[in-house]
């Protein structure tokens, strides 16, 4: 497989890092009080004493709320500036968290703890950025310890086959993709979801779609056990212009649950 979807994208996440220290607020980290989204909130459950594996981590805001809820947290990223700005964030906050530098296919290699975490944990846009879910699940699950759990929350595939870029008359998002996909979706598109104003000079980036079944078939042939599915009339993200801010963090459909827009997963070694 080529490289250059690796390479592409982790100069597209580089140069976001400074966007989104600026843009994500990060007020209620500082004070204390920042919480995960409703959704992974309600699922998780308490996380004080579990050892948790953040993969995909980014700036590790979402690492770091979990650190202070009194998680022993291990971050992971392919971007050396996000890793810095979490480990600045870190040191300010006085939080023993661990972050490292690494592509995820490679991590069972650059951190050497196997079957060792009470939960590894990946939420919102992190399966899109890659193009072996198998890989994915593979290093995923081999970083769970036995009794365990995988966490996995994300946008729904079947609402990701939609796109403002492709409105409907009624401001509803129209058809984009096909749910069955194949291969990358290269797009050259600077804007950043965090700060409509800023503009990314790497604006060229690979995606991935996977659809909902196969996510799940590679999480189970690893040989967890699913402990529930469920799927979401909500997303802590405006995904699509037309959403509506319910005030709890999440954003719905304006008139009703016209398809999903969000799934998790628990699966238990």
């Amino acid at each position: 497989m080529s490289e250059a979807w690796r390479e592409a994208n982790r100069a597209n996440w580089d140069e976001r890092v400074a966007v989104h220290l600026r843009a994500y607020d990060l007020a209620p980290l500082r004070a204390g009080k920042r919480r995960l989204h409703p959704i992974e909130e309600a699922e998780l459950g308490p996380v004080a004493g579990k050892r948790i594996l953040h993969l995909q981590c980014h700036i590790g805001s979402d690492t770091l709320v979990l650190a202070q809820q009194g998680a022993v947290v291990t971050g992971l990223d392919f971007s050396a500036p996000a890793i810095a700005a979490a480990q600045g964030l870190a040191a300010e906050l006085g939080l023993a968290a661990r972050f490292v530098v690494s592509d995820l296919y490679d991590a069972p290699a650059t951190q050497p703890e196997p079957a060792s975490f009470d939960v590894v944990f990946a939420t919102w846009g992190t399966l899109c950025w890659l193009p072996d879910l198998a890989g994915w699940a593979r290093v995923a699950a081999h970083f769970v310890k036995p009794g365990g759990v995988l966490y996995l929350a994300d946008g729904h595939p079947a609402a990701c086959v939609f796109d403002d870029e492709c409105a409907l008359a009624s401001g509803l998002p129209g058809y984009f993709l096909p749910y069955f996909h194949r291969g990358p979706l290269v797009q050259e598109d600077p804007r950043d979801y965090a700060d409509a104003a800023a503009r990314i000079g790497s604006a060229k980036t690979y995606q991935y779609a996977h659809p909902l079944g196969r996510i799940v078939t590679e999480v189970l042939r690893q040989g967890l056990t699913l402990e529930f599915l469920h799927e979401h009339d909500a997303v802590p993200w405006r995904m699509f212009a037309a959403l509506v801010d319910g005030g709890d963090q999440l954003f719905r459909w304006p008139d009703k649950a016209w398809l999903p827009l969000a799934f998790s997963l628990r699966a238990r070694k």
